[in-house]
């Protein structure tokens, strides 16, 4: 059966039942399940309980590391064997492929229907309307980043903005246009609504809201308009850069950084993830040697023009977000005691390489037993700083904010500020590369490729261990499928072209 619609009769038995988070404290306790909407809604104790039911949500693809398979998608990182995505990255893409193809459209339908039925409820609570305007906001933020994900990835989709029947259910899809627009009115509430405060507990703030606002504007190729959002944000003064790139992905530098503008939460041992697993036991994630390629020398030039490079040693004289990102598969690592740790691998990596990032040495050695509580960063500050870089630099070409915003970023790691005097085009190439090394291994990379139509000419020219040469075709490539279970279910949705 359709799965958005089997979330629609579960929510109407219970809001919370398999929601694995509850309380005020988003991601404090242990669940609490069995509450029928017939006795729910009574005070504002349940309605924070409905509003962490709804975050839980984001405990699912593609809201979690695995996020870091489009970056397998995006020709950064070379999946394991095991690992379906790297079919589907080849061009193997079919309606009936499953993964990724599937588990996006399923998954954030689950977490829309949970929105729909939290808004349809939330007003039979005794609350002050001020409590419930940011109620509303918190959750129809997380409608606008379902239904952002969902056009990335699927263009028009069936558009719901309130509980639906079975049969109510079955609609042709929304223009992409009418979906963005409804994110839009979605985040513009959110904005008006949200306290201006800097991410602290979980709960999006009115900085969330205009950092994604701004990433939908910069999707779209609403340069200004981007700029003048991602500018907002940067005036405000709310969010900073961490001084610690490293520990900025470890729960140890997580907890009220000022970086952080949105994330999916843990809390071990009732809500953990797996990261620690799959990428450092596993070895799923393998990134590739374009990637490594990317990283400039610490005189700011690439490995192509550097005196500082040497070929017979890739991790000397490197911009040092490098090896806070990426280590070769068989290098030891320090722990946070100073102990020199091996890796128990029950796996190889298929390029040589191996994450550091989100990567917690401190849980080595590993195993199935090992619980992992980074919370996975869906937004920060230094992409803001980005997004404002190139969305200006789009907008009017190079001035002196373009190149402090980049150059923030790169002084955070101790790397030399952009040369003054580019073209707009080539301060285009150095913003895009700069996203590249700033934001890998995030799942970031994919959707950067896609709005900015260079995966017909750059996936080809990528081949994966084993001398399969990816493919890309950009008459139907530019979209998923939509699933063929929901095609079978629903008659009146038009399966994307090509497929």
């Amino acid at each position: 059966m359709n799965k958005c619609m089997n979330y629609i009769k579960i929510f109407l038995i219970g809001i919370l039942l398999m929601s694995p988070v509850s309380c005020a404290d988003f991601l404090d306790k242990n669940p609490l399940d069995q509450i029928t909407s017939q006795t729910f809604w009574k005070n504002e104790a349940e309605a924070s309980m409905a509003v962490a039911g709804v975050y839980s949500r984001l405990l699912a693809y593609p809201f979690t590391h695995k996020e870091a398979d489009f970056d397998t998608m995006a020709g950064d990182v070379c999946a394991n064997a095991f690992n379906t995505v790297i079919s589907i990255a080849q061009g193997n893409i079919l309606p009936t492929s499953g993964g990724l193809v599937s588990t996006i459209y399923n998954n954030c339908y689950a977490g829309i229907s949970t929105c729909n039925f939290f808004l349809d409820n939330i007003e039979k609570t005794p609350i002050s309307v001020e409590t419930l305007n940011r109620y509303q906001g918190e959750v129809r933020f997380l409608r606008a980043l379902f239904y952002f994900t969902l056009a990335t990835h699927y263009g028009g989709v069936p558009l719901y903005t309130s509980p639906v029947t079975i049969e109510g259910a079955k609609v042709k899809q929304s223009s992409k246009a009418e979906v963005l627009q409804q994110v839009i009115t979605d985040l513009d509430f959110a904005i008006a609504n949200l306290p201006d405060v800097p991410y602290t507990d979980g709960h999006a703030v009115k900085g969330s809201a205009l950092g994604l606002k701004a990433r939908v504007l910069l999707h779209g190729q609403q340069w200004q308009e981007a700029a003048d959002l991602a500018n907002q944000i940067i005036q405000g003064g709310k969010f900073s850069l961490y001084n610690d790139f490293r520990t900025l992905f470890l729960a140890v530098g997580q907890s009220n950084n000022p970086e952080i503008m949105f994330s999916t939460r843990y809390l071990v041992p009732d809500i953990s993830g797996d990261i620690d697993i799959r990428w450092g036991w596993n070895a799923a994630v393998n990134p590739r040697q374009e990637l490594v390629d990317a990283y400039e020398c610490a005189d700011g030039l690439p490995i192509t023009s550097s005196p500082l490079y040497d070929p017979s040693n890739w991790r000397l004289n490197r911009d040092p977000r490098l090896l806070m990102t990426i280590k070769g598969f068989d290098d030891k690592v320090i722990n946070s005691s100073g102990e020199e740790m091996g890796f128990n691998y029950n796996a190889i990596s298929g390029t040589g390489y191996e994450p550091v990032k989100y990567c917690n040495w401190d849980a080595l050695p590993m195993d199935y037993s090992t619980l992992s509580d980074q919370d996975w960063i869906l937004l920060r500050y230094a992409d803001v700083l980005l997004m404002y870089a190139e969305a200006r630099n789009e907008a009017s070409g190079p001035d002196a904010s373009v190149y402090a915003a980049i150059n923030q970023v790169r002084a955070r790691v101790n790397m030399p500020p952009i040369p003054d005097g580019l073209t707009k085009e080539e301060l285009r190439e150095r913003i895009r590369n700069e996203r590249r090394v700033e934001l890998a291994l995030e799942g970031v990379r994919w959707g950067d490729v896609l709005r900015w139509k260079t995966a017909e000419t750059y996936i080809p020219t990528l081949v994966d261990p084993g001398g399969t040469r990816r493919m890309f075709d950009p008459a139907k490539h530019y979209l998923l499928p939509f699933p063929q279970s929901e095609i079978d279910v629903n008659e009146l949705l038009e399966q994307n072209p090509g497929y």
